[in-house]
């Protein structure tokens, strides 16, 4: 029997036991003690969804259970609404305020999202607490009491909330499972990388955080009606979101079962507290408590029970793939360039890319100033100029990275300055680094499949990998040599195979234009001369480069003109051996005893 269909089993008992158990039994403390585990691992797994797979940490998605309790209370004494239709109303309430929290902190990351979201869940406090009229006020807000025969106790709680549960984690499961989750994981290991591969990071963060935060709506209009009584002190605690993160950190942040797992960890502790503590200072004790501990699972199991047993597993596979791993040979490393299906235009008809009078300053101190470019279609052009002549800002300003002081940039005569990284990807531009950046949170064939070449939402619950994509990106890993590397992270590669990587990467973009940032840098000679084949074929179907690099031999041998920069501006242009004659480019570059070599001079 396989490990997935015992894990499968074991769900499968795990959950009958669950339903099971008001039925034979009738203990109302273990029935309460379940009650508030499935409250707290419906809002450890929402917030997993952003803060263990986008990787933006929150410590206010206890306003969203405020704000679902509070929604469904007043519907309740106001209009009579049964609290279990008004708890629908509280999560899209909170749904809405998740939207437009998102919209105010679309630029806002780390520490400061943080922030953010613990002085909401504050100002939503304060807000219950003074609009008495609505609100009840500090005095609170109470509700009737069930109305059901009592034989019944808690069931309608109970089973409630587990409905909503396995909702929940079949919820998350789907975004994890999808090209959405690919995104977000994406999101969370390099930001501004996913942008570059045409990721809509801002709609993607949304998404992420409205799903999570209409369940805990949801789940805390029942709550309400559980406690029968709202009190803005409890409803918006701080302890609440502070369980939240301790669950989804001790089961596993970013993992599907993680939260749930720490959730029935964490919940009968802090029941123990609840108990076991008395007295005027019991909430501090409390918040001291669960601080601690939440401080000593950073410290001591950063990755969470679940993550901590799947490592010792990969690390027994990595062995076997280092084993049955070759590296083929040049022919088998030449990307099909089929696979890319590139939108050019043709060759030398009217510019690719234009720039006009280009400009970046960096607290007044210019580090492009008034760069003009030409590429035409179907060219390889070269970027050349010493250390910090402003080559790779004029690349962050090509790509998106940076917005530009001033000036204008076009591709195919559409302007592109006043766009996003993700639009400029959309329209055929592409971009890898010096250093290449992978998703190590993603598998390398993952990698390969992440691109996305428009804005189509009704892709993302799609799988991470549909069929076809996966044939594609296998035959593409097996020509690189690396297929055995397939379901493997990318922190496995060597440092010249993810450069191959890379560039097969950006090629799932159809780009009309790569931007290359150094690609011979730090890698054998052998992988430079593979390297050039590779740009020479895909220049031969249609694509176009600009390359940055400093190995003036490789420039030579695939480019066809080149552009020389210092101290932020262009000081020539032309082919190789017209820029080599260039004095500027002499003083400028190498210096008075050194000239620019062509690559058949130097294999002569």
């Amino acid at each position: 029997m396989s490990i997935q269909r015992i894990r499968l089993g074991a769900l499968a008992l795990g959950l009958l036991a669950l339903v099971l158990f008001p039925l034979v039994s009738t203990n109302l403390y273990f029935q309460n003690l379940l009650i508030l585990t499935f409250m707290l691992a419906i809002g450890a797994t929402s917030w997993n969804v952003m803060g263990g797979y986008a990787g933006y940490l929150s410590l206010g998605s206890s306003a969203f259970i405020g704000l679902g309790a509070y929604t469904t209370g007043i519907l309740n004494t106001q209009s009579g609404l049964s609290p279990f239709v008004g708890c629908l109303a509280g999560g899209v309430v909170a749904a809405t305020v998740a939207a437009l929290l998102s919209l105010a902190t679309s630029r806002t990351r780390g520490m400061y999202f943080v922030i953010v979201t613990f002085a909401t869940l504050e100002l939503l406090g304060l807000v219950a607490r003074n609009w008495s009229s609505l609100t009840g006020g500090a005095a609170g807000l109470a509700l009737p009491l069930p109305t059901w025969d009592l034989k019944y106790e808690n069931w309608p709680f109970y089973y409630s909330l587990l409905v909503l549960l396995v909702a929940t984690v079949a919820t998350s499961a789907l975004l994890r499972r999808s090209k959405l989750g690919a995104g977000l994981f994406a999101i969370q290991d390099d930001e501004g990388k996913a942008a570059g591969l045409g990721i809509r990071t801002a709609v993607y963060k949304m998404v992420a955080f409205v799903a999570g935060s209409a369940f805990l709506g949801v789940a805390g209009g029942i709550y309400g009606y559980y406690v029968d009584y709202l009190d803005p002190t409890a409803m918006f605690d701080i302890v609440t979101s502070v369980l939240m993160v301790l669950a989804a950190l001790l089961g596993g942040r970013g993992t599907l079962w993680g939260p749930v797992l720490g959730a029935f960890l964490v919940e009968p502790l802090a029941e123990f507290t609840n108990t076991g503590l008395g007295g005027a200072d019991a909430g501090a004790i409390r918040l001291i408590t669960f601080g601690s501990l939440l401080g000593a699972v950073v410290l001591f199991l950063p990755r969470g029970i679940l993550p901590s047993l799947r490592q010792r597993r990969a690390e027994r596979a990595r062995g076997s793939r280092r084993a049955a791993s070759t590296f083929a040979g040049p022919s088998a490393l030449a990307i099909a360039v089929d696979v890319a299906r590139p939108r050019v235009a043709a060759r030398g008809q009217g510019d690719l890319l234009r720039t006009h009078e280009l400009a970046r300053s960096f607290g007044g101190i210019p580090a492009v100033s008034g760069v003009d470019l030409a590429l035409r279609p179907g060219e390889v052009t070269g970027l050349i100029g010493p250390n910090g002549s402003g080559k790779t800002t004029l690349f962050n300003l090509l790509d998106g990275t940076l917005s530009p002081s001033a000036g204008q940039v076009f591709l195919e005569g559409r302007r592109l300055d006043t766009k996003g990284r993700a639009f400029r990807a959309h329209s055929g531009i592409a971009r890898t680094y010096q250093l290449p950046r992978l998703f190590p949170s993603l598998t390398v064939l993952e990698n390969l499949v992440l691109p996305e070449r428009s804005t189509r939402p009704g892709r993302w619950l799609r799988p991470r990998v549909l069929p076809s994509e996966r044939a594609a990106a296998s035959a593409m890993l097996d020509r690189l040599g690396l297929f055995a590397f397939a379901d493997a992270s990318p922190t496995e590669l060597s440092y010249g195979q993810r450069k191959l990587v890379e560039l097969a990467q950006v090629l799932a973009l159809a780009p009309v234009l790569v931007l290359l940032d150094e690609p011979a840098a730090g890698i054998s000679p052998a992988l430079t001369q593979r390297l050039v084949a590779m740009v020479t074929e895909l220049n031969a179907a249609g694509v176009s480069f600009l390359v940055v690099e400093h190995d003036l031999a490789f420039i030579g041998e695939i480019c066809d003109r080149v552009y020389v920069m210092a101290a932020g501006e262009v000081i020539s242009t032309g082919t190789v051996d017209e820029v080599s004659q260039d004095a500027r480019v002499v003083d400028a570059y190498l210096g008075d005893f050194a000239a620019l070599t062509t690559a058949s001079e130097v294999d002569q």
